[in-house]
């Protein structure tokens, strides 16, 4: 019953998240040809849009693998494999998490060599 609800709440939520990020680095400003490098820095330099992606990273790896634990469920037929499989895919799933978060709190725009006019600064 918590999987189900949870599948449904984080599917909502996702398509608010996921539509919110496609509009603001798509459709305002120049579009799609300012994304680079710096148009992440500066994005990433704001909290809020570090949670936005953080919480679109996390609710969509837990939904994708709750979904995937019910695949495995539902369609692995023997103890073991049932098992393996849920095995790899918590271990997946656990480092994805990690180092997506890592990337995006110790994201550093100034890394050695940048030429970013505010790390010359």
């Amino acid at each position: 019953m918590v999987g189900w609800l949870f599948m449904r709440l984080s599917g909502v939520l996702l398509v608010a998240l996921v539509l919110g990020h496609l509009f603001v680095n798509l459709m305002v400003g120049e579009g799609v040809e300012r994304i680079d490098f710096a148009f992440v820095a500066g994005k990433w330099a704001n909290p809020f849009w570090q949670f936005w992606d953080l919480s679109m990273l996390w609710l969509a790896q837990l939904h994708g693998a709750n979904g995937m634990r019910t695949l495995i469920n539902d369609y692995a037929a023997a103890d073991s494999t049932r098992i393996l499989l849920k095995a790899a895919l918590y271990t997946a799933s656990f480092v994805v998490l990690v180092l997506g978060t890592l990337t995006i709190f110790t994201f550093d725009p100034c890394a050695a060599g940048s030429t970013l006019s505010v790390c010359t600064e």
